[in-house]
């Protein structure tokens, strides 16, 4: 090459390099929107906006442990989008907009590993179904979080990630099992954030981060391509720091439709289009609105952990009055959350559903030449330590149970055919209650409890499985936060579950929507609050989760 040339080529980089630094894209509490203004207004390249989450991500992770992965072709998704952007081949409402999967979704170019040691090599040949949609409709997929292991608690502990902490109090775990997910936002790590929810993993991670999710009606969202718990009670959903762009996401990943990998999808309403959940937002007021309260879902003991989660929702019941809702508090004996838990079936679905996720497809091949890349079944990955010489599995008390119960369980044991009768009744029950009190939704903290220190058993205190059992879609919005103490400047954050009549997520968007107007209480997190300064990457940075911080109360160990 010519020395002149060289020169040349140098100073381009170096005016290039210059000027993506010159022009910083401040991803704290980033929104669709704002994205969209910065590329839109020239201000900031899609490479620009990437790079400067990456940036943070790489700073700030550390603290927190939220990402366990990165995307090692998001740079060049982004190159890409800003040619399209060049040309003026603008489509998709996530356009350029960044998002982190839970580590529990396939997705191409990067390993599908539940935060389990043993499925650290499992490498997916095709995305989600739910991720595609996200892709197709302009994502830049950033990367990985980390999870309970195999989304069984509510601690977000692994084996592969380690733990994740809360990032408004490094004390606390970040609820979960999505709880990567969870702390990745609250934290600007990405504008969104995937999750699952089998019993309370997407609305426990967004009411310990103050945050917006949805769990969505049963049917509404393919969970293909998802590693499985329980084919009764999971789902796939979203985090997101406001309603509006929740509603993009939940527009987005629903808008996939039936899918043949998941036949619950046959049960949802086709529509063409597909629904827009963001047109639901704005519309009406709260004036009218007849929300239940369930009673039983409340400790109404006095302790420091309970008092400002029933303080905060006393204060927004009598917000909620002052604005014309008529609360009806429902004090029916049936919802007792404890007598409701012992309807879970995941156990009786697990190993069954695991088997089929792991054997060998054209989806998802794995090398069984000279080295076995991953298990391909439930007993390989729990009663073997694939060759590797190392721990599969993280251990703990109520997964070990868990893991034990499911080894001997199936879908054809009568015990499973009674409690499905069970969850029949219940549902019934429900819609009972909504059709006699004429509601509208039905409303209740998230959690009964503070979310719970990090060292704890589990997530004692959550209030998910009424809607994981009946398949009734909930948004959960944050209500408030707890006093202010010395490990959590601005308080615990708090959120309260919305939960409505099958198929009606626009409603429950709606009602997020003017609570959010009402009484707008979402902080950013204080820990990682600061800015970040932006760099010039050639290729995507690998991370190495802190396994380190794992509590000695979490072992590792085979089954």
């Amino acid at each position: 090459m010519q020395p002149l040339l060289c020169c040349a080529l140098v100073l381009v980089w170096l005016s290039t390099a210059a000027w993506a630094l010159s022009h910083i894209f401040d991803v704290r509490e980033a929104t669709i929107t704002s994205v969209h203004d910065a590329l839109f207004t020239h201000s900031a390249t899609c490479r620009n906006i990437v790079s400067s989450f990456i940036a943070r991500i790489e700073e700030l992770n550390p603290s927190i442990n939220a990402v366990i992965s990165l995307n090692p072709l998001a740079l060049s998704i982004a190159d890409h989008l800003d040619q399209r952007l060049a040309a003026g081949n603008v489509t998709g409402a996530l356009f350029c907009v960044t998002v982190l999967l839970k580590d529990n979704f396939d997705a191409v170019g990067m390993s599908t590993t539940g935060g389990c040691r043993g499925l650290a090599h499992n490498k997916p040949q095709a995305d989600a179904p739910s991720v595609r949609a996200l892709v197709d409709a302009g994502a830049v997929v950033l990367g990985k979080t980390n999870l309970h292991e195999m989304a069984f608690e509510g601690l977000t502990v692994s084996s592969l990630g380690g733990q994740t902490v809360n990032p408004y109090d490094l004390t606390r775990t970040p609820g979960g099992s999505s709880g990567g997910s969870g702390a990745a936002v609250a934290a600007s790590f990405a504008v969104l954030a995937t999750g699952t929810d089998t019993v309370n993993s997407l609305r426990s991670p967004a009411s310990a981060n103050s945050l917006f999710s949805f769990r969505p009606t049963r049917g509404l969202i393919s969970r293909a391509g998802v590693i499985p718990v329980s084919s009764t009670q999971d789902t796939v959903g979203a985090m997101a720091r406001n309603p509006s762009d929740l509603a993009v996401a939940l527009s987005v990943m629903a808008s996939v439709g039936f899918d043949p990998r998941d036949n619950v999808t046959a049960l949802a309403p086709r529509q063409v289009p597909p629904q827009d959940y963001s047109a639901s937002l704005y519309r009406g007021n709260l004036s009218g609105l007849r929300l239940g309260l369930l009673d039983g879902f409340f400790d109404h003991t006095t302790s420091i952990e309970t008092m400002p989660v029933n303080n905060i929702m006393a204060s927004m019941v009598s917000k909620l009055t002052e604005t014309g809702v008529e609360i009806i508090n429902i004090t029916d004996p049936i919802y007792d959350t404890l007598a409701i838990a012992k309807l879970d079936v995941q156990a009786f679905e697990f190993k069954d559903l695991l088997n089929a996720y792991l054997t060998p497809t054209t989806a998802n091949q794995v090398s069984r030449g000279h080295e076995v890349l991953r298990p391909t079944s439930f007993d390989e990955l729990y009663n073997t330590d694939t060759g590797t010489g190392t721990t599969n599995f993280l251990v703990i008390p109520a997964q070990h149970h868990f893991i034990k119960k499911a080894s001997y369980s199936s879908t054809r044991d009568a015990p499973y055919l009674e409690t499905l009768n069970r969850i029949q009744d219940l549902t019934r029950a429900l819609e009972t209650t909504f059709t006699a009190n004429n509601l509208d939704a039905i409303i209740y903290p998230e959690q009964k409890n503070l979310v719970v220190k990090i060292g704890s058993p589990s997530q004692s205190g959550r209030n998910g499985i009424l809607a994981a059992l009946t398949g009734h879609p909930v948004v959960c919005v944050p209500v408030g936060f707890s006093a202010p103490s010395e490990h959590a400047p601005v308080g615990v954050p708090i959120g309260m579950e919305i939960l409505g009549r099958p198929w009606s997520e626009g409603l429950l968007l709606n009602i997020a929507s003017h609570i959010n107007e009402l009484a707008p209480v979402r902080k950013m997190p204080p820990f990682v609050n600061g800015t970040v300064e932006p760099k010039a990457y050639e290729s995507v940075p690998s991370l190495t989760p802190n396994v380190a911080n794992i509590h000695t109360a979490y072992p590792l160990g085979v089954f």
